[in-house]
């Protein structure tokens, strides 16, 4: 008896976490292989996963329609708040909402043009969100360091080329990179033979492009909010 009952515990508890590999597409040689996680696996994960994704996407609209409803708060500071927020809405809906499905169904299900977009959503958003606490960053410095020049230096309209060039920027190097497969470049014969298959879609760089795309979107614009702040 005493050895009877770890045995009948430990089957249940790898029945509980065992995990059946099949394929995301059954008809199709080439296919991602696909790991079905329990059910109450998959309700935990997208409980979690889907609260973040609804703050996310409920979360910034009220900031950005507070900002736009109170005369008040139109400011140039608030406008890039308002940059930042839809840069933070639009990750909501075009990034963490189909990474958490691909995450916890373990496959991708909306097409090799919708991946695309989501690649390039991905990066062009990320790289946003950071380029605009920049500028914020910035603002903030000129509005505490030299509160007589704000004013003057700081206009809606230098604020609405700060918001220009965080998009532009962010755009240029998201759709750029993934459009001109310029985040497999020289690697090409490695990722289609050993990475690429029907039902994944992962934002795969080699080393060059991995460590481009790390300077821009992230150390300068890091740089430049340690040093201003």
């Amino acid at each position: 008896m005493g050895g009877q009952l770890p045995s009948k515990a430990h089957v249940n508890f790898r029945q509980f976490t065992s995990m059946e590999p099949v394929l995301c597409y059954e008809s199709r040689n080439s296919s991602c292989p696909k790991t079905i996680y329990p059910l109450p696996i998959r309700i935990t994960l997208y409980m979690i996963l889907g609260g973040t994704v609804i703050l996310t996407v409920c979360g910034n609209p009220l900031v950005a329609v507070s900002i736009a409803y109170f005369k008040q708060l139109h400011t140039p500071t608030n406008y890039l708040i308002v940059s930042l927020a839809v840069s933070d809405l639009l990750l909501g809906l075009f990034v963490m909402l189909p990474s958490m499905i691909q995450c916890v169904e373990s496959c991708w299900y909306f097409g090799d043009d919708f991946c695309q977009v989501y690649m390039s959503s991905n990066v062009m958003l990320c790289t946003a969100s950071i380029l605009n606490l920049s500028f914020i960053s910035l603002d903030r410095h000129y509005a505490v360091c030299q509160p007589l020049l704000y004013r003057r230096n700081i206009s809606v309209n230098v604020v609405l080329i700060m918001i220009l060039l965080s998009w532009s920027i962010s755009a240029l190097i998201g759709f750029g990179i993934i459009s001109l497969k310029l985040n497999i470049w020289e690697i090409e014969d490695f990722y289609y033979n050993h990475i690429a298959c029907e039902g994944r879609c992962v934002l795969f760089q080699s080393g060059l492009s991995r460590t481009v795309s790390a300077v821009i979107s992230f150390h300068i614009p890091g740089i430049i909010m340690l040093v201003y702040y």
